[in-house]
């Protein structure tokens, strides 16, 4: 199993009520890559990601997770399986603190342990200091680190991040970076929907260009220079 794919998307339709919105979505992520899905708004970035976790209203095609099919599976199953769903709202609850936020979520069944609350807190010091706080009382950055750190202590393996970067601070945004280069390091796989192309251009190894729910462009990180005209094309990067 050691070549196994992380996530592989083969034809995945999919559909809000009548809304047709994916049409015929192909990916590929190997273990331990970071992949960012770029587009405009309305692309079909989000639906694919809620199309992964089995969170739109209808899927056809297939989504295979470590080498299993879950295009027929509930979504408590499908995260099992090893994934984290982060998104762009963050669902942090008002009326817990922010340590109780990080408990809320049962540990997966993975047979894989997640990081441990101490782990959590070296990687997110801010969380640390302010683990009695009110969860909506913490800044937008800490908010977005609180549902990061809540995944991976779950023992989630594979990431679903959407706009993490998105109306924070720059400084806010440089830390996101260090966490995704060093869950990276630590065998971690992430795929990203990101509207902030500098902040993923550095990050991913791979990149998928959305548009009107397709995929319309691939490449390696290696050919990123090459493919500026046409990301400033269908960007406007």
């Amino acid at each position: 199993m050691a070549n196994t794919p992380a996530l592989e998307i083969k034809g995945l339709q999919a559909w809000y009520g009548e809304s047709h919105v994916l049409h015929g979505v192909d990916m590929l992520v190997q273990p331990g890559e970071v992949v960012t899905l770029l587009g405009r708004n309305g692309a079909g970035r989000t639906s694919t990601l809620r199309a992964i976790m089995g969170l739109t209203g209808a899927r056809k095609g297939s989504i295979k997770v470590y080498g299993t099919e879950t295009i027929s599976m509930p979504t408590h199953r499908i995260a099992h399986l090893g994934l984290g769903y982060c998104p762009e709202e963050r669902g942090i609850f008002s009326s817990l603190s922010c340590e109780e936020n990080l408990m809320l979520p049962p540990a997966l069944k993975t047979g894989q342990a997640g990081m441990s609350v101490d782990e959590i807190y070296a990687m997110f010091p801010n969380l640390a200091e302010r683990k009695t706080s009110q969860g909506t009382r913490l800044s937008g950055g800490e908010q977005q680190m609180l549902a990061v750190a809540r995944i991976l202590r779950t023992g989630a393996k594979l990431l679903l991040l959407d706009e993490i970067s998105e109306g924070l601070a720059p400084v806010i945004v440089q830390a996101l970076a260090r966490m995704i280069t060093m869950l990276r390091a630590k065998g971690y796989t992430v795929v990203m929907v990101e509207q902030n192309f500098r902040f993923a251009a550095p990050l991913a190894d791979r990149f998928y260009v959305m548009e009107h729910g397709r995929i319309v462009e691939r490449f390696e990180a290696a050919e990123l220079e090459a493919k500026m005209p046409v990301l400033n094309q269908l960007l406007g990067v």
